[in-house]
This record gives C-alpha cells, structure tokens and sequence, in this order.
C-alpha cells in the first residue's frame, strides 16, 4: 500500500516531443495534417479557414457567416442538420477566433461516413437563410444589452478598442447597429472569398483508415471551391497609452483592465514572457493571486494574460474588486510589477512554476486530439512544430536574471493602459 502521508517524488519532465503528423493532400490542394493515434474508434475533423476580423469586408461579417452555416444548406434545413448529428451521436460546431474560422466534428469512425457529408454541405452549399438571419441579430442583439450591464465585459471592449482603435479589427467592438448593418450578402460574399481551397488546413486525428481518407478526398476534395487567401492590408494601432475611468450608476464593484501591446508567438521573447506571465498572474499560485487575493482580500480572482494573435498581440491583468479597493488594487498591481523589474525570482518560485508550465506542455500531448490541437495551433500560426520543442526548452533554461530583463522591457508604467469600469 502507498504511504500517504509520504509526497511523491516530483520528477523532471522530459521528452516533450510533438508526434510529427502524417501530410498529404485533397484532390484541390487543401493540406491534411493527420494524427493517427489513439486506441478508440473516434474521429475528430477539424478545417481551418483564415476568414477571422482580419479577413473581413465589413464588421462582424466573419462571425456571422460562422454561426449562419449550419443553419441550413440547399438540402436540409437546421432542424434537419441537427436531427442527423444526433442520431449519430456526433458534434458539429464552428468554433471563431480574431484570425480563424473552422469547422469541428467528432464522430465514431463507423459513422463518419454519415456525417462528413453534412460537413460538406454546410461547405459547399450554405444557404444562409434570411429568417435564420433575423433570429441571429435578434437574439445577439438582447444578449449584447445583458453583456453591457456587466462591468468585466464592459472593461474588456473598451480596453481592447482603446489599445487598437475603434476600426482595427481587433479593436472594434459590436453594437446594436452593427448587427443591424449585417445583410445576407455580405455573409455570401465573405463565404465566397474567405471558405477556399487555398484558405483552408484540415486536422484529422483519432483512428484512420484508408477508407476514411479516401472518403474525406471525395468529399472535401471535391466540393471546397479554389481560391487564395486574402491579402491582408497593414494594421495600425494606437500607441499612445491612455486611461480611462468610466462610472456606472448604483454599481458595487469596479473591473479593471491594465496592460499593453505585444507581440505574436513567433517573436523572440514569447517563450520568455510565457514564464514571465506566469509568474505575474498566470496561474493559481501567481504572486498577484498571492498578494491581492489572498493577503489583502481585495478581490476573488485575479489575472494576467498575453493574448497572441496573427497580427499581434497584447497583454493585460484583469480582476474586478469593491469600489473601496480600487485604488489599493491598482497601486498592488504595479508593485509586483515593480518587484519582478528590481528582484531576481529565487529559485524555488521559479522552479515551481517551470515544473507548472512544463506540466501543462505535458497534459497538452495526452491523446491524439490534443496533440492535433498542439499542431493546429503551430502550423496555422505558420511555425514549426519544432517550436513547441523550443518552447519546452526556454522554460527549462530560462534564468531568473531573464526573468528580469523582459520584465524591465515590457512591464514600465508609463506603457500601459488603464481601463476601470
């Protein structure tokens, strides 16, 4: 029997390694990256189609054109669509970011065969129905004023539109006009542009088969039309910090937002500000937690995030506390800030967190479908899978002296913006 009084050895994590995927092609040219592992007979499908805000002609056209394609195709209505995924026992969604739209299915491989053509057809045939249009502003539209009597969302939006600007696609927020603005056409004319051969990578992973490559060559491989991925022109932001300090009425507790601009993962110093993050806000155990949580009470939860996306990227904390702590909130979160700038992390903080992300790395390659989610992640990013591997090394070697250099790089004062609803 096991000694439980008696903590386990914790053991060095090694070998994180991401499985390479098998590539090949459809008959149109789209890239399969699959990973065939796994002891069960599941599948999961994932296209990936750069048709996020950057790719947009008018706003919010991206993420309509997301939600609106399974809602209908010239075949089978969305009650239809639905009706079939669950007799399967399948899960279709279109999941969005800033840069990427996709396609997600899971289904058991003897039944793949049912569902991909459903994928297919939201693929090659979506009818984008006006009433389903209608319902979908409505429905956003009331979710949008529930959103706004809330200070975190609110805190958010205007953190973000202020870091880019009120246009720049990752800066721009939605409003009542805004779906309003949005017509049938303009979901076409995205689809049409965006939903392309040349546009689009496919993940396979789970356990494949000849027969499910040949079927997915027949389906997908015929009926993604041609095209190239839009040029993107080049994105201006804001440069010049600001604050901001918007009241709401009769409201108990303040959101607040602090941060800056950064980069995209290919940049030297992500891997660095990887572990940096960590330290500050990135995790249970972080030292704003530590401090503002749970020796000064202010607040319940407290964070710190680097947002990385194809085009950039920023950083910021975020925490909502009562109208009394906002002050002292603030002025703590700066002094840890200021500590990671003047103090050399000792080595027990630092290997906790190096055993922490490492971990995390670890977790990321258990089965096939998140090892696939490791590759979609890199390779849509436009690196190598070697990078995850060079990641897992930073965290490993980086040194507290580091620590310290990119901490004094990005983390001065007078760079950030304030944000406090």
């Amino acid at each position: 029997m096991p000694n439980r009084k008696k903590m386990p050895r914790i053991r060095e994590v090694k070998n994180l390694v991401v499985p390479p995927p098998e590539i090949w092609h459809l008959s149109n040219g789209i890239p399969v990256y699959e990973t065939n592992l796994g002891t069960q007979d599941i599948l999961k499908l994932e296209l990936v189609f750069f048709a996020g805000r950057p790719f947009e002609r008018k706003k919010l056209a991206s993420r309509c054109t997301a939600a609106l394609m399974r809602e209908g195709t010239r075949q089978r209505t969305s009650a239809e669509l639905a009706e079939v995924i669950d007799y399967y026992g399948g899960t279709l969604s279109m999941p969005i970011s800033m840069d990427i739209a996709g396609v997600q299915l899971y289904s058991l491989t003897k039944h793949f065969e049912k569902l991909l053509p459903l994928a297919t057809e939201m693929l090659s045939e979506p009818l984008f129905p006006q009433e389903e249009l209608d319902s979908f502003i409505v429905r956003n539209k009331q979710r949008l004023q529930v959103d706004l009597t809330k200070n975190d969302f609110v805190a958010y939006r205007k953190f973000t539109e202020l870091l880019y600007g009120k246009h720049h696609p990752y800066g721009y927020n939605s409003y009542a006009d805004t779906y309003g603005a949005i017509t049938r056409d303009d979901l076409v004319t995205h689809f049409q542009e965006n939903y392309t051969s040349g546009n689009c990578q496919i993940f396979l992973s789970g356990r494949i088969s000849e027969p499910v490559r040949r079927l997915l060559d027949e389906q997908l491989g015929q009926a993604i039309p041609k095209g190239k991925r839009r040029p993107v022109a080049p994105l201006t932001v804001n440069h010049l910090p600001k604050k901001l300090n918007e009241p709401i009425p009769d409201s108990v507790q303040k959101a607040v937002r602090i941060g800056c601009h950064l980069f995209e993962r290919q940049h030297p110093d992500y891997n660095g500000m990887y572990v940096l993050n960590t330290i500050l806000g990135g995790y249970f155990g972080s030292r704003l937690m530590t401090n503002i949580r749970e020796e000064k009470g202010y607040t319940y939860n407290i964070y710190s995030s680097h947002e990385a996306m194809l085009y950039g990227g920023y950083f910021y904390v975020g925490t909502e506390v009562g109208n009394e702590f906002v002050d002292k909130t603030v002025q703590e979160i700066y002094v840890e800030m200021e500590k990671l700038q003047q103090d050399l992390v000792d080595d027990d903080e630092l290997e906790m967190v190096k055993n922490y992300l490492l971990g995390t790395l670890l977790t990321n390659l258990d089965g096939p479908f998140n090892i696939a989610e490791v590759v979609k992640t890199f390779v849509s990013e436009g690196l190598e899978l070697s990078a995850f591997e060079e990641l897992a090394t930073a965290i490993k070697n980086i040194t507290a002296e580091e620590v310290r250099e990119l901490a004094r790089k990005y983390f001065s004062k007078k760079d950030m913006w304030e944000v406090i609803v």
